[in-house]
């Protein structure tokens, strides 16, 4: 179950940043409707950790993992950028 939770964080963040206008990692960003499935794979994340972790614990560890998804993001964006420009 932990795996699963991690992923569909993972997913979540991957696709909430695709859809984004500013993201970087596409020529053009992924359709709206796609924050929508964002939004799905963030709360079954969410109910995947409170499952395996409880309330508390789970829902900080899924906004936990979310985090860390929106920051790593933007910073592998900036890496493929670098190697395509060398």
């Amino acid at each position: 179950m932990l795996p699963a939770a991690l992923l569909l964080c993972f997913a979540s963040a991957l696709l909430c940043y695709l859809a984004s206008p500013q993201q970087r990692l596409r020529a053009a960003p992924l359709p709206k409707w796609t924050r929508l499935a964002a939004l799905a794979c963030a709360a079954g994340g969410a109910g995947a950790w409170v499952d395996v972790l409880g309330v508390g614990a789970g829902l900080f560890t899924a906004l936990t993992a979310l985090m860390l998804g929106w920051v790593g993001l933007p910073y592998a964006a900036w890496y493929a950028g670098r190697e395509e420009r060398r």
